[in-house]
């Protein structure tokens, strides 16, 4: 549990509390035959009836029960009907018999979501949003004094969780879409629990989600481990209401031929033009709008562009980007005009209810935040959609009607796509989440009452990042300065960015640069930084105004507390945005090792795409990048010029000094290097680096590259295959000769020689067989019956010493056939245990047979290789007998 502040004198008292001692109980008309009727000021006949055929209605009493008994419930309800729009305003007590007025803050994951709910609770009331209906997002507020119901994005939320934690004023938090698991969805619920179990019991608590996978939030707000079963005793209500059942008809459309799989943010091109082409066959074959389920911005851009021709019909494009004068066009709905095609990111699976729509085509993909730690990048990537999300598109098919869906994969393939999404917090950068933490007094977040833990590795990188800018002392906790980062609702490192960035250049310049680091401008803008910035500041686009919009807000809150920003007029543009992105990203600054390639001080290669308009300069600060999965190297996609002075400055705390002795590019390298992370600044060579330091980095290259740095003459190599074969058969006390058991005993063996050594070279010189003898066991004895156990030579009857050769496998004798003849016995060695090989040869000393057992072989084997020889080699002696034949290396004697 996080440590809370206790409640202060003067605390509001809930409005339920003040107005009605029994806690006052919703009481809501409804039911078959029974209308829901808003409060004051209503549209009439229109808005009632629209409240009366919501289907969540039926639900409602169910769920205001659980409140009163239980405090916090689940709401699991269907896309469209109406929990994001009824409940809030019934639990608020604007509509129905519901009794005193509550404050209720409903909580939405994405902007969107949030504008479009409070206009619609708002026209159901008669009202323009910013009365008693209203909403706040980043850098856009509509809300006042008389509002009751106010929706906000999670981020809001979890601001002003931060600035008061009691939550003062307000009675009940609604946290929609919760099934989704975004990471500041998921870190408000934590926060909330807290709230509840510390300072406000009586604070109401609703997880509205749209699937039915609703056991983990049951059992996260009864305050349970996570571990009971469904229905425990400690799980809060679940309540269901039901959904529009009209019919969906699925419709198998894979690709003719196969696609490639996206990887990183690409998406295959064919599966784009494919999708085209189901919509247009959608259209052909069905009645009613078309909504159509693309991953991102991108890819709605390029299928718009090809359904650009359909006549009498209209092609829209809805994203977190889109003009507000679209999206609130698309919510609308046609209103008799031409039919539309409606082109969507996941935000209308479940947050947004677009009219009309009788069909969906869902192109199978989904976009997922991932974080590559060891790289220090991150982005989305393109997936594969969960079955839950496929079956939330295809319920926006019937939502009014009988429908359709199109499912641009094979039927074969949807059993094996994944049950649910992944949970932002299991592959998200959790700087953010990390900091909140911090600030919140819970560190590694272990005492949050979180539905998936935050991974470990995760946290330790994102902690270390706190630590390099500054936001959280030794222990973890947030300095002031992080405090002040965590209220500017940015990414720390855009904090970071803007803070310190204002002292530097002045506020406006360095909010106007984050504005665009916040969220990444057009592709068309190009990758330059600078000349991004000069765009948007003339740009009359979309995103130019919300850049503008977004300045402003940032302009306010560094100016707000801040001591003195600098003004920074001397400073080019192009050395602003450099400053800036380099403070915010400090691992990315790169310098140059190539044409177009750089390398990071992360240690990550990057290249310069085609057509860049950056140049080539010396060093970057790299802001955006990504790394495709075929590619060693990230590529750039939005950068800014800058120089070594200002790289210094901002990766300071990746900056080192010092002696550096290893083995690196097959040698050692003995010098002091001043580094920025990865980048080495200046190389000076290392005169006196000390002996154990030497050893070390030639331990190392022993380990990289083998014991084939030392000379391994004929002799030493035998040596080495012989102690290897009596370690395999006897074992101890004869030495593991292997390469890591020889690096492992290096003093035992090569100690004298390590201690001379200072580089490859010198390992070269050693004469490893002199060295591999003081492995043998002097100590014991056993070393004098080396020759016994392992013979280098052995007799044979000719009186000839043939070598034995010794590797892998059993021992092998190869010697000439007539020199063994009267041999009766395979000889043995290793004290009897082990028989040799024996590769009887032919006079001209070819393999002719082998055998481990002569006895055998003089009994069977032998008639067929004398039949086979004797033609060919008449000269010497093939005796029918040859155990009792005298044995010889010479031709047969003249007569």
């Amino acid at each position: 549990m996080a440590r809370l502040e206790p409640p202060g004198v003067g605390r509001l008292v809930p409005a339920a509390r003040r107005a009605d001692p029994g806690h006052g109980r919703l009481r809501l008309r409804a039911g078959p035959g029974r209308p829901v009727t808003p409060r004051s000021g209503t549209t009439g006949a229109l808005a009632a009836d629209a409240l009366d055929r919501l289907p969540v209605r039926e639900a409602v009493p169910d769920l205001l029960r659980a409140l009163d008994e239980r405090g916090a419930a689940v709401l699991c309800a269907p896309p469209g009907t109406g929990k994001t729009t009824l409940v809030p305003l019934v639990l608020a007590g604007l509509v129905g018999e519901a009794g005193p007025v509550r404050r209720v803050l409903v909580a939405e994951p994405r902007r969107i979501a949030a504008r479009a709910a409070a206009r619609r609770m708002a026209w159901l009331l008669g009202e323009r949003v910013g009365g008693r209906v209203g909403f706040t997002v980043r850098g856009e507020r509509q809300a006042g004094r008389d509002t009751v119901v106010e929706v906000v994005t999670t981020g809001v939320l979890l601001q002003r969780l931060q600035r008061d934690q009691q939550l003062a004023g307000v009675d009940v938090v609604v946290l929609d879409e919760c099934h989704e698991r975004h990471l500041d969805a998921d870190t408000a619920a934590a926060f909330l629990l807290d709230v509840r179990a510390a300072l406000r019991p009586e604070l109401r608590l609703v997880a509205a989600s749209a699937t039915t996978d609703a056991e983990g939030w049951a059992r996260l707000l009864g305050g349970g481990d996570g571990s009971g079963g469904e229905g425990g005793p400690s799980a809060a209500p679940v309540v269901s209401a039901p959904g529009v059942s009209h019919p969906v008809e699925v419709v198998w459309a894979p690709p003719a031929r196969p696609v490639r799989p996206p990887h990183g943010m690409r998406v295959d091109p064919a599966l784009l033009d494919h999708v085209a082409s189901v919509v247009r066959r959608a259209l052909r074959e069905r009645e009613g709008d078309v909504l159509c389920f693309l991953p991102g911005v991108g890819e709605i851009a390029r299928v718009a562009g090809m359904l650009g021709g359909l006549d009498g019909t209209e092609v829209l494009q809805v994203h977190g980007r889109a003009p507000a004068a679209v999206q609130e066009a698309v919510l609308a709905g046609a209103d008799g005009g031409p039919r539309r095609v409606v082109l969507a990111t996941s935000v209308a699976e479940s947050s947004l209810t677009v009219p009309g729509v009788r069909v969906v085509v869902d192109c199978g993909l989904a976009r997922e935040p991932r974080m590559d730690h060891a790289r220090g990048l991150s982005a989305l990537t393109t997936v594969r959609a969960s079955r839950a999300a496929a079956r939330q598109r295809a319920g926006r098919a019937g939502r009014e009607a009988p429908g359709a869906v199109y499912r641009c994969w094979p039927e074969a393939e949807d059993a094996r796509l994944p049950r649910f999404p992944s949970p932002e917090i299991a592959g998200a950068d959790l700087t953010a989440f990390a900091l909140q933490a911090a600030c919140w007094g819970d560190p590694d977040g272990s005492g949050l009452a979180l539905l998936d833990p935050p991974p470990a590795g995760a946290m330790t990188a994102a902690r270390e990042v706190l630590a390099a800018i500054g936001a959280v002392d030794a222990a973890g906790r947030a300095t002031d300065r992080g405090a002040r980062m965590a209220r500017l609702g940015l990414h720390p490192r855009l904090a970071r960015a803007l803070v310190d960035g204002a002292r530097e250049v002045g506020a406006r310049r360095a909010a106007e640069v984050v504005a665009l680091l916040s969220e990444e401008p057009p592709r068309e803008y190009g990758d330059d930084l600078a000349g991004a910035w000069r765009t948007a500041r003339r740009g009359g686009d979309p995103y130019a105004g919300r850049w503008r919009q977004e300045v402003r807000r940032l302009e306010r809150a560094v100016t707000a507390g801040d001591t003195g920003p600098g003004a920074g007029g001397s400073r080019s543009d192009d050395a602003v945005a450099g400053l800036v992105a380099a403070l915010a990203f400090p691992e990315r600054v790169a310098r140059r090792r190539g044409e177009r390639t750089y390398l990071m001080a992360a240690g990550t290669g990057a290249e310069l795409g085609g057509g860049s308009r950056l140049g080539t300069p010396d060093w970057l600060a790299v802001a955006v990048a990504d790394r495709p999965v075929t590619s060693a190297s990230a590529r750039v996609r939005l950068a800014a010029v800058t120089d070594e002075e200002t790289a210094r400055t901002a990766a300071a705390a990746l900056g080192s000094d010092g002696e550096e002795v290893r083995w690196a590019d097959g040698d050692v390298r003995a010098r002091r290097v001043t580094r920025l992370g990865a980048i080495e600044l200046v190389t000076r060579p290392l005169a006196d680096p000390g002996p154990e330091r030497l050893r070390g980095a030639l331990l190392d290259g022993l380990r990289r590259e083998g014991t084939g740095l030392l000379r391994w003459s004929a002799g030493a190599t035998a040596l080495r295959q012989r102690l290897a074969f009596l370690h395999r058969e006897l074992g101890a006390p004869w030495p593991d000769v292997s390469d890591a058991a020889l690096v492992e005993r290096a003093d035992d063996w090569l100690g004298t020689e390590l201690a001379r050594a200072r580089g490859r070279a010198d390992l070269a010189r050693v004469d490893a067989g002199q060295a591999l003898s003081r492995l043998m066991p002097w100590a014991t004895g056993d070393a004098a019956r080396f020759e016994e156990l392992a013979p280098e030579r052995v007799e044979v009857p000719s009186g000839s010493r043939v070598r034995v050769g010794y590797g892998e496998g059993q021992p092998v004798l190869a010697v000439k056939l007539q020199e063994l003849f009267g041999w009766q016995e395979t000889p043995r060695i290793a004290g009897g245990r082990v028989p040799l090989l024996v590769h009887l040869l032919s006079p001209a000393g070819r393999p002719a047979a082998v055998t481990a057992d002569l006895a055998s072989f003089w009994k069977g084997g032998y008639r067929s290789v004398r039949a086979e020889l004797r033609g060919r080699y008449p000269k010497h002696p093939w005796p029918e007998d040859p155990a009792a034949a005298a044995p010889t290396r010479r031709t047969n004697p003249r007569r």
